[in-house]
């Protein structure tokens, strides 16, 4: 299994997943919900800055997820994401219990620990990251 082309194929599939959710939830907050209810929803939480973080939060999530889904400057989008939900563990879901449907914990863990793959065995080489360091050589 530790072949290059498995380990690329596979770093693909989990990029085009976390970009997925990522855009989705970006999409929600800007188009769904709207600014103005996640504003509120982050200041009822606690949140500094509520509607700061709420543009910052979904700005990061659209934009951060169409680059993982690109493979665009991963390392770095994936790490930023990463401290984006460590954010959310903290003021969202530590007080909230293990399980999701508690708004508990276990959602954000498992992006922070994918996001961490990602981190540490980057892009794989079906990237744009991937076919720049190639075109380096």
């Amino acid at each position: 299994m530790d072949r290059p082309a498995i380990r690329d194929a596979a770093l693909l599939i989990l990029r085009l997943v976390l970009g997925v959710v990522f855009v989705a939830h970006g999409y929600q907050k800007f188009f769904i919900q709207g600014i103005t209810e996640v504003t509120g929803q982050f200041s009822a939480l606690g949140i500094p800055q509520p509607k700061l973080s709420a543009v910052l939060a979904a700005s990061s999530e659209l934009i951060g997820g169409s680059l993982l889904i690109v493979g665009l400057l991963t390392t770095f989008v994936a790490g930023a994401l990463a401290l984006l939900m460590v954010a959310a563990l903290y003021f969202v879901h530590f007080s909230s219990g293990f399980f999701l449907e508690d708004g508990g914990v276990e959602y954000p863990l498992v992006l922070i620990a994918a996001l961490l793959i990602v981190v540490i065995f980057g892009s794989g080489r079906a990237s744009v990251d991937g076919v720049l360091s190639r075109a380096e050589l």
